[in-house]
């Protein structure tokens, strides 16, 4: 490999940490299930968004991205149950909040893996921004005179990048400091993420793309 695709996937990886590790739906949705529902939830939640994640970077790459662009009633229902799925997640976390009852960080019964992998799938698959994301990263990495291992480069790269951040979350916020924390802050913390989520779906919704 030369040094300039060496060059070329390491801003790979730069850019992609820095869009994985940024405050944003997706992380703040592990941090409440790790508080709420403890590790294992955590990270099944995890690996339904680093699924999301792959799915997008595998259209991107196929070219898929610009049949997308052509048909723009696809992308608007996209964006559309993206926006209201946020909102939902908003819902829940601003009732948490205004519960009577504080529960303690990793008490409640234990969400089924499956569904929890589920919501993170559809949590980064029903965001368009997603690909769109994954458009700017590839054409970075998958120049003309690229060998023809990139792509593979890239996504094993970005695939190992993501997992440590995002089960690096699940862990960090499930541990029994965290939980005391949860405890004591309950209402702050829920409130914040029925903000963050409330925000990033009225944003989707209004946007343009």
């Amino acid at each position: 490999m030369h040094l300039d695709q060496l060059n070329d996937l390491m801003l790979v990886y730069v850019a992609y940490f820095v869009a994985v590790a940024s405050p944003g739906p997706s992380n703040m949705a592990i941090l409440g299930v790790a508080l709420g529902h403890g590790r294992r939830s955590a990270v099944a939640l995890a690996l339904g968004i680093m699924t999301g994640s792959l799915f997008w970077a595998c259209l991107a790459a196929a070219g898929i991205s610009t049949i997308l662009a052509r048909y723009s009633g696809a992308l608007f229902l996209i964006k559309m149950a993206g926006g209201f799925y946020l909102l939902y997640l908003a819902c829940k976390s601003a009732r948490s909040a205004v519960a009577t009852q504080a529960r303690q960080a990793g008490t409640e019964p234990r969400m089924k893996g499956t569904l929890l992998y589920r919501r993170g799938v559809l949590l980064h698959v029903s965001n368009p921004k997603s690909i769109l994301g994954w458009i700017a990263i590839m054409s970075l990495g998958l120049r003309p005179d690229a060998p023809p291992y990139t792509f593979q480069a890239i996504l094993a790269g970005c695939t190992l990048i993501g997992l440590s951040v995002f089960i690096g979350y699940a862990l960090a916020f499930s541990t029994a400091l965290m939980g005391r924390i949860y405890a004591r802050s309950r209402r702050w913390i829920e409130g914040t993420l029925a903000m963050v989520f409330g925000y990033a779906g009225i944003r989707l919704l209004l946007s343009k793309t």
